[in-house]
């Protein structure tokens, strides 16, 4: 009876549903092949611009809980998982945000992310232990990921999340399955059926990496981590970020490359204190010592440095 369940409610599933079209497109040419698979993905973008309000007060709630101290908790299981892990881990070097306030989880742990774990998706015991690791309480919010609806490691999650006082999002492509009665917040772009049907790998988690990048990115923003569309606390962690970050002093603090680079190994690597030293010639002490008046918001102490220089001339 239970498999019959699971048979019924994914036969219910948009994402399901196989597109007529599809018969034997495999017998068509290369080209051919790739229109109709690039037709679908506009339609997946197209999903997402109908759910923009939705998006929107996502992040107003995230922005809200993490400027109060809380904590961001995707989960998700398969490729929505590894969706949610890609975005938690690209903050670290764009916004420097660790798992301390943006974290990811996906059903059957970290070798989830590069091979199948058998019966993951299924462990509602799992995302529950997996939460409360994590120390989730009200002040933090967990966003919820499936393509379907259904899967139970998502919806034990959001359950769970609820219970500790939490604010819930889902993100899903199907607004009949489970996972709706347990969000606070819907994201539900209608991707519909897919190319490979039931592979939701492909329009589906296109919607679903749009949405996700949106979201923390416009959340960064309102959490002044972004300033006239530069990366102003990015993490120089490679060449080619020590080079951005040089180029962003020198755009934001008007100095020479030269001068940007000295000024990144005298902050330590801190994009941010470096512009605040380059725009009001204090030392690195100082400079977080502004950075502290401005509570720790980059883009408020690259103001108030601003207005500080200002002031002396």
């Amino acid at each position: 009876m239970h498999e019959r369940r699971i048979f019924e409610e994914l036969k219910e599933a948009p994402t399901e549903a196989r597109i007529n079209l599809n018969v034997k497109l495999e017998e068509q040419p290369t080209i051919e092949i790739l229109k109709r698979i690039n037709e679908e993905d506009k339609r997946a973008i197209e999903a997402v611009s109908r759910e923009l309000e939705n998006i929107a007060k996502a992040v107003e709630t995230i922005v809200e809980a993490l400027s109060k101290g809380g904590k961001l908790i995707y989960v998700g299981a398969g490729t929505s998982g590894r969706l949610a892990v890609m975005d938690a881990a690209e903050l670290l070097p764009t916004f420097n945000v660790g798992p301390e306030m943006v974290e990811a989880i996906i059903a059957g742990g970290p070798g989830a992310v590069f091979r199948p774990v058998e019966g993951a998706e299924d462990d509602s015991e799992m995302a529950i232990r997996e939460l409360k690791a994590r120390r989730l309480n009200c002040g933090d919010v967990v966003v919820g990921i499936s393509a379907s609806g259904r899967t139970p490691f998502v919806i034990s999650a959001l359950k769970y999340a609820k219970e500790v006082g939490a604010k819930t999002i889902a993100i899903t492509s199907n607004r009949r399955g489970e996972i709706v009665k347990h969000a606070d917040i819907l994201i539900a772009p209608e991707t519909g059926p897919e190319i490979v049907t039931g592979s939701t790998r492909m329009k589906a988690a296109t919607a679903q990496k749009v949405i996700l990048t949106m979201m923390s990115t416009a959340t960064m923003m309102k959490l002044g981590r972004v300033k006239s569309g530069l990366m102003i606390n990015l993490t120089p962690a490679s060449e080619k970020l020590r080079e951005r970050a040089k180029r962003i002093i020198m755009e934001e603090a008007g100095v020479s490359y030269e001068e940007a680079g000295e000024k990144l190994i005298e902050a330590g690597g801190n994009v941010t204190l470096a512009i605040i030293m380059a725009k009001t010639g204090l030392n690195a002490e100082k400079a977080k010592e502004l950075l502290k008046e401005a509570g720790g918001i980059p883009s408020k102490a690259i103001e108030i440095a601003e207005a500080k220089r200002g002031g002396k001339s």
